[in-house]
């Protein structure tokens, strides 16, 4: 996911439509970034101009950063479902407690920078933290380093310092960047931002496009390398760190200032906790609840609570977008699996389809600032911040929306799952003549098989219980012969029909139930020979399958085209099985011709994937969309709406928006109640109900100037309690 998080990030940087002020991520306590400190020498400048050197250090410390924790978030739902072999829920559970957590601890990290440490060291030592923890990740994706448990406990307890580290230093890389320009350079600063943002976006699109490759297309310990998908990301870490460490010499530091967030939260609770022993009717009321801390905090700090509360207010519909957005890298990979990727001849891999979000993202800026947004203005329409955040909701509903209609079109191509008292049965006629199959109290097979007839699809039957012996009557030729078969429930079959010494023969073969996972194919093997063959097949794998019909077991290969080696005691023979598609399950069967020769009859018992990948391209165009028009207006727009000194606690409600709309997708998926394209509508209703909530709060909201608002309440101070503040309501209609 591209950008998303990037925008989290630095949002808050970007241009307001009709206000060309800059926002700094700060972390919490912090006032804005300000340049020269005249205790501290000033930093050499790069090439003359008025950017310092230091920052070279810093944007490329980022780049590194930011490649290091989406390479590893890529291949992270792939990794769960296939070397872990948990299943789809648990996966997109576990992917997205990690993905919320790793929003939590930006608040953890504000606090250590702000009381304890600074933003220099903070930055220092939770990198550390951040190698550790890609390094311990790594270690644990190598199949031969322990067992089961060992893999989980290591990749749990990696994903748990890596949640600390980028979250730690997320409130810290830019605003320190902040602090490296003199005051006057405020347009280098501003231009600093911008380099920054696209930082972000370079590593991401890079990584997010790489990583995959690294995973799937290099093969390590007999499979997909994650121990090289990990490593790769946590080499790139090591790099970051040692490169912000290398311009340690150059950076302007500034000590802990303390945390006014920490400061808010006191003032909340001590207003609580004032008004609940004071509730006697005795004692006069106050306008606003906050003026209840008035005895213990400044009438400033008030007035500016409630300024950010009103914004606050405004946060509380905002999870169920990241709930949606956040599910690129977790339910849709997951359905990427099931799609035909091969662009003529280029076959993408699931988990790189995330790659388009960052690309969508660098894109539509550009096109919504000098497009989009002007020719709306052009026709006079009012299109406010609220406005775009909502337009953003139904843009990103659209897209899962998309994602259902997908996700109809590939269950088109499963297997349908069978019910109790239900399997499902195909016939393979492999003699040399029509044959005539009747099943018992079944109406089926109404028409004559014919030899070496590929199968059209599967037949149901219907049992009487968990199990049933059956018997089939298999005509040819004037002959009749009955064979006995039990059949389980819930079960899917072949019915092997063959002529052994002359006579027609019959037995009963378990077919694979479901798609092969990861897009993979899968293949076995039937020899009709008369003596025994070695099949090799792939990474040289040895497949050996005994004579007179005898069946092997399925084997998973990556989608290609193949050729295999047969190898009797007398012969040794060649054969072209062509393409084995993605998702699709085949039985060869190894006969002999006419002229005694050797060849492979295939046929398709579970159907290839032929949803094509491209078809994702719509929910990622909308959903892209949809961000540039709700992350970055809306974080702008809080900003604008709050004083300065509170904007770090503004970002901290914004980032726990994050983590909250994580919480409600691992809600969703471990309750496990719907069908995916099920799944997927209730999530774009989910968001289009909120939306309506999130227009009637908006159209309800007074967009007011700080600034303005704090010289009016200033004027407005009554004389018999200048604690309480009287705010006059204005309506602005959505």
């Amino acid at each position: 996911m591209v950008s998303g998080e990037a925008k989290r990030e630095t949002n808050a940087f970007q241009k307001n439509k009709s206000k060309e002020t800059v926002f700094t991520f700060i972390p919490a306590g912090d006032d804005p970034p300000r340049g020269g400190f005249s205790s501290q020498k000033k930093s050499p400048k790069l090439c003359g101009t008025n950017y310092p050197l230091s920052i070279a250090f810093i944007v490329v410390n980022e780049f590194c950063e930011r490649f290091s924790y989406y390479g590893m978030k890529a291949v992270l739902t792939l990794y769960f479902l296939n070397f872990l072999h948990w299943d789809d829920n648990l996966s997109t559970t576990i992917y997205h407690a990690f993905s919320g957590l790793c929003y939590f601890t930006p608040v953890i990290g504000a606090l250590i920078a702000d009381t304890w440490l600074g933003k220099f060291k903070t930055i220092i030592y939770l990198s550390i933290v951040y190698v550790i923890g890609h390094v311990i990740k790594s270690v644990g994706a190598i199949p031969t380093v322990g067992n089961q448990v060992v893999h989980v406990v290591l990749s749990m307890l990696g994903l748990a310092l890596i949640a600390l580290g980028t979250g730690g230093i997320k409130p810290c890389v830019a605003a320190f960047g902040g602090d490296q320009f003199e005051e006057e350079h405020a347009k280098e600063r501003s231009k600093f931002f911008s380099v920054f943002y696209l930082a972000i976006n370079a590593g991401s699109l890079i990584s997010t496009f790489v990583t995959p490759v690294l995973r799937g297309d290099v093969k390590c310990f007999g499979g997909d390398c994650y121990a090289l998908a990990f490593g790769v990301p946590a080499a790139l870490m090591v790099i970051a760190l040692v490169v912000f460490i290398a311009g340690s010499g150059m950076y302007k530091k500034t000590p802990p200032r303390g945390n006014i967030l920490l400061e808010v939260c006191q003032c909340i609770a001590f207003a609580i906790t004032n008004r609940l022993k004071n509730h006697s009717k005795r004692i006069p009321k106050r306008e606003h609840w906050l003026d209840w801390a008035s005895e213990k905090y400044s009438k400033q700090l008030i007035q500016e609570i409630k300024m950010v509360t009103r914004v606050l207010f405004l946060f509380i519909p905002l999870p169920m977008f990241w709930a949606l957005f956040d599910q690129q890298g977790s339910r849709w990979t997951l359905q990427a699996t099931q799609m035909n990727a091969d662009f003529g001849g280029v076959v993408f891999k699931p988990d790189q389809m995330q790659f388009l979000n960052p690309l969508l993202i660098l894109i539509f800026i550009p096109i919504f600032d000098l497009g989009v947004y002007p020719l709306i203005d052009m026709c006079r329409f009012n299109f406010t911040p609220i406005r775009k955040m909502t337009t953003g909701m139904i843009l990103a509903g659209l897209a899962f929306a998309a994602a259902a209609i997908v996700e109809i079109k590939i269950n088109e191509t499963s297997m349908p799952l069978p019910v109790p008292k239900e399997s499902f049965i195909q016939v393979l006629n492999l003699a040399n003549d029509s044959v005539h199959v009747k099943i018992q109290g079944q109406d089926l097979f109404q028409q004559p098989i014919g030899a070496f007839q590929d199968p059209a699809e599967y037949s149901k039957l219907m049992l009487n219980g968990a199990q049933q012996n059956l018997d089939f009557e298999l005509q040819s030729q004037g002959s009749v012969s009955t064979f006995y078969h039990i059949m389980q429930e819930k079960s899917v079959y072949s019915l092997i029909v063959y002529k052994s010494e002359g006579n027609l023969s019959s037995h009963l073969i378990a077919d694979m139930e479901t798609k092969p996972e990861k897009g993979l194919t899968a293949v076995r093997f039937i020899n009709a020979l008369d003596q025994d063959v070695n099949v090799t097949i792939g990474r040289e794998e040895i497949i050996s399958v005994n004579k007179n019909y005898s069946v092997s077991k399925y084997t998973t290969l990556e989608r290609g085209k193949y050729n295999v080696q047969c190898k009797t005691e007398a012969t040794e023979v060649t054969l072209d099985l062509g393409l084995l598609d993605f998702g699709a399950s085949y039985t060869i069967v190894i006969t002999n011709t006419s002229a005694n020769t050797i060849e492979a009859w295939k046929t398709e018992d579970i159907m290839a994937n032929n949803v094509h990948i491209a078809w994702q391209l719509p929910q990622y165009l909308l959903i892209s969309a949809g961000e540039v028009m709700f992350s970055i207006t809306g974080l702008a727009f809080s900003y604008s709406q709050a004083p300065v000194s509170m904007k770090s606690v503004l970002q901290a409600g914004w980032l726990l928006t994050v983590a909250f709309g994580n919480v409600i997708v691992l809600i969703v998926a471990q309750a496990a109640l719907l069908e995916q394209w099920a799944e997927f509508v209730l999530f774009a209703c989910l968001l289009f109900a909120v939306c309506i909530i999130f227009s009637i709060m908006g159209y309800f909201y007074i967009s007011v100037d700080p600034e303005d608002l704090t010289k009016k309440e200033d004027e407005k101070e009554m004389p018999s309690n200048g604690n309480v503040i009287s705010l006059v309501p204005q309506k602005t209609k959505l």
